[in-house]
């Protein structure tokens, strides 16, 4: 009787900037099958909340649509989003205020708002949507939510009684919210908030301060709008009779972590999140070996990140995880090194990271192709 042939679960995250998770897996499976002509391949790209999660979710069906919605620096853009079922919608934050989003980000961070995240959901609850899921990774914003609570009808309201703009800016003027006209329809609506980001909103592990540099806020800016945002905190709180301020995660995407907890939202790792939506455990039944990566591995990957997750489900189906990403920190080995049947980055020799980009497909292909005939030396 013929032995059946290999099982390898391809399961990476997206390598930003240059291959989406399923072009990545594209990429591994066609190194792996220079060497084996009968392997069978079981891709699942995954994603963790950021960039490339509207993809790797509709890679197991859905539709794709697109909506008129303000960026994040106000002007009208028209951002993806995806339909799961009747009820059940996707939000990829980073289609509405990425921080890829070149036009949006030549404008000053105090000037930026999720107002466009906000008037998402509204339409969706117009079309009869009651489950939206939120995945938060990948944001230019940092206004702790108050542009999508704006966008779903709360009034933020200066001293002279004139509308505040939802920005860490128009926050400055902040006196009083009026949460009259906040959607009623978000009482009977399932928010499931995806991130991997456990930061309180304010303080020293906060949006700002730990998060704000890379959205452009200067450092002596980020006492002043830590102080904005944690004074809207305590307003909208009052208003809503409701706490989210030092909850996990309520600092992620600059604090929008912040207003979906306050709108009942329920945090949850969103590499588990989609590992689950997959079906990441029934493609590990049965397995010989997973292969996972990213754009690059470090100490952050320990805190799970995507390829962690990976390899921590296919060990409790008793298969190795090999680790194939753009770059890895030599100092995150030892704690890699836990996880996974060794850790490889896709590059031969000395290169440009612009080099790197422009040919990650061939070099994925091929570090999978080495990989693939040490394996199967070994077995």
């Amino acid at each position: 009787m013929p032995a059946s042939p290999l099982r390898v679960v391809i399961a990476p995250d997206s390598f930003k900037g240059s291959l989406s998770a399923a072009d990545a897996s594209a990429a591994i499976a066609t190194g792996l099958r220079r060497v084996w002509n009968d392997v069978d391949l079981r891709l699942v790209p995954l994603a963790d909340g950021g960039e490339g999660t509207l993809d790797a979710v509709l890679s197991a069906g859905g539709r794709r649509c697109s909506a008129r919605v303000s960026g994040a620096a106000g002007t009208a853009i028209n951002a993806a989003y995806g339909l799961l079922a009747a009820d059940a919608a996707i939000i990829e934050t980073a289609q509405v205020v990425g921080l890829t989003d070149a036009s949006a980000t030549a404008h000053a961070v105090e000037q930026r708002s999720t107002r466009g995240v906000g008037e998402l959901m509204r339409r969706l609850l117009d079309a009869g949507i009651r489950r939206i899921m939120v995945g938060l990774g990948g944001s230019s914003t940092n206004d702790g939510g108050a542009g999508l609570l704006a966008g779903l009808g709360l009034r933020l309201v200066a001293a002279d009684g004139r509308s505040v703009e939802p920005t860490p800016a128009g926050l400055a003027a902040l006196e009083a919210v009026d949460v009259r006209d906040l959607d009623p329809r978000l009482a009977q609506t399932r928010i499931t908030i995806m991130s991997d980001v456990t930061n309180p909103l304010c303080g020293e592990q906060g949006a700002t301060a730990i998060f704000g540099r890379q959205k452009g806020v200067a450092p002596e800016a980020v006492t002043q709008i830590d102080a904005r945002l944690a004074h809207f905190a305590e307003l909208v709180e009052g208003a809503l009779g409701r706490h989210a301020k030092d909850s996990p995660g309520a600092g992620a995407a600059g604090g929008l972590g912040f207003a979906l907890l306050l709108l009942g939202g329920e945090l949850r790792s969103g590499a588990e999140v989609i590992a689950d939506l997959l079906g990441l455990d029934a493609a590990l039944d049965g397995a010989d070996w997973l292969i996972t990566g990213e754009g690059h591995s470090d100490r952050q990957t320990l805190l799970g990140k995507t390829p962690l997750v990976a390899a921590r489900r296919a060990a409790l189906k008793g298969v190795p995880a090999t680790l194939v990403s753009g770059g890895i920190d030599r100092n995150a080995l030892p704690g890699l090194g836990e996880h996974f049947a060794g850790c490889h980055s896709i590059t031969f020799g000395p290169a440009t990271l612009e080099e790197c980009v422009a040919d990650a497909s061939g070099l994925l292909a091929d570090r999978a192709e080495q990989l693939a005939r040490v394996f199967r030396a070994a077995r």
